[in-house]
Parts: C-alpha cells; sequence; structure tokens
C-alpha cells in the first residue's frame, strides 16, 4: 500500500511507509493517512494506476494534480490512497478507515482489476454503488468524482461491453461526475505504457492528469466560488 501527500511540505511529498507484504487493506494494519495541513483534502481512491506503480509518486497523477492546484492559488491537498491489485471490494473494505479525516472531494477510481480478473460486473457495479452510498452517508456534501475504466477485450465482447457500459450509468443514476475513461489518449501507445503495457510512464501520467483534470476542475472551482479557467493550470511537459 502506498499513501502519498501531494501537497508541498518543505520541497517534496510526504510519503508514509509501505505497508509489509500481506498486510490488509481494510485500515486494520494499515499506516495513517498523512496530517492534515488545514487544506480541504481530495481523496484519490484508486488502484496501482493512481498510487503510481512504476514511477516516483511526484510523477503519478495526483501528484501532478496537486502542482496545477498550486499553480491556479487553490488551496487543496490531494491526497493519494491507491493501492496496487486492489479491486472494487476492497476499496469498499477501505472507505470507512479513508473517511475518518477531513475530506472534502473523493476521486473514485476503481475496477480496473475487477476487469482484469474478469470478476463479475454486476459485482463491480454493487460495491461502486455502496461506495458512494457510504460517502454520501459519511457526508452529503461531498463532492465524488467516478473514473471510468475498460476491461481488456481479451475477456470477450461481451464482458468488456457490460463493463464499460457501467460507469457511464452509474454517473447518469447517481449524478456523478465522470472521467469516461482514466486511460484515454495512453492505453495501446507504447511510448507512454511501462513495459507490463498497463502501468503509464511519467509522460503517460501527464495525459491522465489532463484526463481527470477536465473533469475535476469544475467541481472543485464551484466548490472554491473561482470563474478561472483551468489552462493556465496545466503541467509541463
Amino acid at each position: 500500500m502506498l499513501l502519498t501527500a501531494c501537497g508541498k511540505t518543505g520541497g517534496g511529498s510526504v510519503q508514509t511507509p509501505k505497508a509489509p507484504a500481506g498486510a490488509r487493506t481494510d485500515g486494520a494494519q494499515a499506516p495513517p493517512l498523512p496530517p492534515g495541513d488545514g487544506r480541504p483534502v481530495i481523496l484519490f481512491v484508486g488502484t496501482s494506476l493512481t498510487a503510481g506503480l512504476g514511477v516516483d509518486p511526484d510523477s503519478a497523477f495526483p501528484a501532478l494534480i496537486q502542482r496545477r492546484l498550486d499553480s491556479t492559488g487553490l488551496r487543496w491537498h490531494a491526497i493519494n490512497a491507491g493501492v496496487s491489485g486492489e479491486t472494487s471490494a476492497g476499496a469498499l473494505r477501505r472507505l470507512p478507515w479513508l473517511l475518518r479525516g477531513s475530506v472534502a472531494v473523493v476521486v473514485l477510481e476503481t475496477g480496473a482489476n475487477d476487469g482484469l480478473r474478469g470478476l463479475d460486473a454486476d459485482s463491480t457495479r454493487a460495491n461502486i454503488e455502496a461506495i458512494i452510498a457510504r460517502v454520501r452517508a459519511s457526508d452529503s456534501t461531498i463532492p465524488l468524482v467516478l473514473v471510468g475504466m475498460e476491461a481488456p477485450p481479451n475477456m470477450g465482447a461481451t464482458f468488456t461491453a457490460r463493463f464499460r457500459e457501467l460507469f457511464p450509468d452509474l454517473a447518469r443514476r447517481h449524478r456523478l461526475p465522470l472521467v469516461p475513461f482514466l486511460l484515454a489518449g495512453v492505453g495501446g501507445v507504447d511510448s507512454l505504457n511501462q513495459g507490463d503495457g498497463i502501468h503509464p510512464t511519467p509522460r503517460g501520467h501527464r495525459i491522465v492528469a489532463d484526463n481527470v483534470w477536465r473533469v475535476l476542475w469544475p467541481v472543485l472551482a464551484r466548490a472554491a466560488g473561482t470563474s478561472r479557467g483551468p489552462g493556465a493550470a496545466r503541467s509541463r511537459s
């Protein structure tokens, strides 16, 4: 497990230690969330794609989002709560622990490993709906941004279609802002992915940050009461 506070504190990211191999990810043996610094928290709940497997934590897209926020002058604190290998069921189990902090916005990227493992799409849908319900039960004012994923084509046309459809359907049903596909412009492009063909390189993460930022920015702008456009906050290549 890797939990990273993406806000700058004395020149770098604050990174908690990785949990020991085999440690539970439901919060019972997890390291504490990074301490708050008074800024409202954007909690990025996700898989290895959010955690930034294979790249420096400062190159993962939540850290790039933090840089954009800093450049706009908006005081938000991005916390990377990505866990490699986690399924939607695991994210649901972890959620009560994650919401113990002062969370202002949740960005939910889950289901990628469900798709890779060919887990039942209805179960993935039920887990995500339960996550949405628990976030709203914790605080109905917390905006939640849903991140869409796709299953690999080798899972079969029927499975991949059902999996792809569940994210926009959930977004419509629960009136959530949707990032249509986290890896748009990155998935399947060899030069933007590491050797496994799954996890983005630092350059790939910059494109992923663009994908998330386009949807996240209006949510934050409404909350902050600003009309400044997002163009000035694009990350540097």
